[in-house]
């Protein structure tokens, strides 16, 4: 017989259902439809954002500037429709072309100039919502377009009974599966993560890599802004205040994509995203306060990091940072 090989994310999936049935036999508000609805909303939201985050983990990276990317874009898109008189179509385009500049900015600073992903992004982060409040628009929540047919398909749409923001995620996972699988773009980017020094030996292109990886980072969650301002009719800057940034990294680590680069894939980011909904939602039913909730969430990512340093140890050669390791 063959043996049963156990995984992280073998574990992550078993635990994921374990708790789905658990909840609906303890919460009654549980299986409710509309229990159902915010959960399919908040978990595909997290699942795009993870699919960013991961693509950019796996080359053995980091986004700290994810969430502000997508705040501070979506809401720019939003005031230029609702204050500014501009039609979605040019405001759409707009907002992409400065989400691209974000990555190229990101890309170009840990590529070539060989800062740390983890500080360009973090102050980028910084610098992108500053810019955002102080010269693209004054208040904190930006409503979508009266009778918008854009974000009304995109937040109301069923397509075989699952919402339009779930089939966008799930259309966005079988991209990124395919390009990571099939695409020379997706060996680039295992490569550059299991070995960055061997990459280079090689002559695979690292730094146009590094700033391709950030640029699709920043457009996956632009995606994810606007599936979110579908979703609530409007996008609140105080997301970027929030903990979600920390969310998508409990997404992805948990899901079983190693830190230390060249690991996993789409289906870790799926079983990720499916237990850390089924969680929030589960704490949200239970009433369980918020800061108790943030303490469980940061428990739960220490101890998945710590997993992760145990199946995927790094040695003394891969431990040293490389351009563009976090």
């Amino acid at each position: 017989m063959r043996k049963i090989r156990l995984t992280q994310e073998g574990v992550v999936l078993a635990l994921a259902v374990a708790m789905c049935v658990v909840f609906a036999v303890a919460l009654p508000n549980f299986l409710t439809t509309g229990n159902l609805i915010a959960l399919v909303r908040s978990v595909s939201i997290l699942g795009i954002l993870g699919l960013g985050m991961g693509l950019v983990v796996i080359a053995r990276g980091i986004d700290l500037a994810l969430i502000a990317t997508m705040v501070v874009s979506v809401s720019w898109v939003l005031s230029l429709t609702t204050n500014s008189g501009w039609n979605l179509g040019p405001a759409l385009l707009l907002g992409a072309g400065f989400v691209i500049l974000i990555g190229l900015i990101n890309g170009i600073l840990i590529a070539y100039a060989t800062i740390p992903a983890i500080f360009t992004t973090l102050a980028m982060g910084l610098v992108v919502y500053g810019v955002g409040r102080g010269w693209l628009f004054q208040v904190d929540v930006q409503n979508t377009p009266d009778n918008s047919a854009f974000f009304n398909f995109l937040g109301r749409t069923t397509v075989l009974g699952m919402p339009m923001l779930i089939v966008a995620f799930l259309v966005l996972a079988l991209l990124m599966w395919l390009a990571l699988r099939w695409t020379r773009f997706g060996r680039f980017v295992y490569a550059m993560g299991d070995n960055p020094a061997a990459a280079r030996i090689v002559g695979l292109p690292v730094r146009p890599m590094i700033v391709a990886e950030h640029v699709i980072t920043a457009l996956i969650a632009y995606a994810a802004g606007l599936v979110m301002a579908a979703a609530s009719s409007g996008m609140s800057t105080r997301v970027y205040n929030s903990t979600m940034i920390y969310d998508v990294l409990l997404v992805v680590v948990l899901g079983g994509i190693g830190l230390s680069g060249g690991r996993g894939g789409v289906r870790n980011i799926l079983v990720g995203t499916l237990l850390v909904g089924v969680l929030l939602d589960g704490m949200t039913i239970m009433d369980v306060p918020y800061i108790e909730q943030n303490l469980i969430k940061s428990i739960i990512l220490l101890c998945a990091i710590v997993v992760d340093s145990i199946i995927n140890p790094r040695d003394e050669q891969t431990a040293q940072q490389e351009q563009g390791d976090i």
